[in-house]
C-alpha cells in the first residue's frame, strides 16, 4: 500500500511539473518580443509599407479604385467613421466605388504618415486634411458642395508572399475647428 501511494505521488508530481513546464514555455513565448529576421532592413521595409499606403491615397485622389485590390489581403477589414464596411472588396462595391462617381475632386493636404515594422506586421498612422468637391445631385435635391475635414487613419499590414498587404484599416474624420 505504501508503495502504491509513493507511485501515485511520483506520477502526480511528474504530471504537475510537466504541465507547469508547458505553461511557463507558453507564457515565455507569448511575452517575448517578436524576433526580427537578422537580415531585415527596417528602413527598406518601412519605405515599402509607405509606398503601399501612398498608392492607396493616390487612387482616391485620381477618383479610381483601379489597382487597389492588390493592396489588400483577401480577408481584409475596413472600418470608417464608426461603421464596419466589411472586406475591401465589399467596401469598393457598396461604398467608396459608387461614391467616387459623385465627386469632381478629392485632395489630401497636410499629409503625414508614420510606419512601424514588426515583421510580419506593420502599423501605420496617417493624418491629413481632405477636401472633396462633390457634384450636384438633382435626384437627391443636393447642390454641389465642398467638404473639408481633418482625418486620421490607422492600418495594419502584413507581409504575405513577400508583399505588404493591408489587412485592417480604420479611418475617421471631423470638421476642422
Amino acid at each position: 500500500m505504501k508503495l502504491l501511494k509513493i507511485n501515485i505521488f511520483i506520477l502526480v508530481l511528474v504530471l504537475t511539473l510537466g504541465s507547469c513546464q508547458n505553461d511557463s514555455t507558453e507564457k515565455k513565448t507569448a511575452l517575448e518580443p517578436t524576433k526580427q529576421p537578422v537580415n531585415v532592413n527596417k528602413e527598406v521595409e518601412e519605405k515599402a509599407v509607405i509606398e503601399v499606403m501612398e498608392k492607396y491615397k493616390e487612387a482616391f485622389q485620381n477618383l479610381t479604385t483601379k489597382g487597389t485590390m492588390e493592396l489588400f489581403s483577401e480577408n481584409s477589414k475596413v472600418y470608417e467613421s464608426g461603421g464596419v464596411e466589411g472586406s475591401y472588396a465589399n467596401y469598393i462595391e457598396h461604398h467608396i466605388g459608387p461614391e467616387l462617381s459623385h465627386i469632381n475632386s478629392f485632395k489630401f493636404s497636410d499629409y503625414n504618415i508614420e510606419a512601424e515594422v514588426d515583421l510580419p506586421y506593420a502599423f501605420v498612422t496617417e493624418t491629413y486634411i481632405y477636401k472633396i468637391d462633390l457634384k450636384a445631385n438633382p435626384e437627391k435635391n443636393r447642390e454641389a458642395q465642398i467638404i473639408k475635414k481633418k482625418g486620421v487613419a490607422t492600418s495594419i499590414l502584413k507581409k504575405i508572399n513577400e508583399k505588404w498587404k493591408i489587412i485592417r484599416t480604420h479611418s475617421s474624420s471631423r470638421d476642422i475647428r
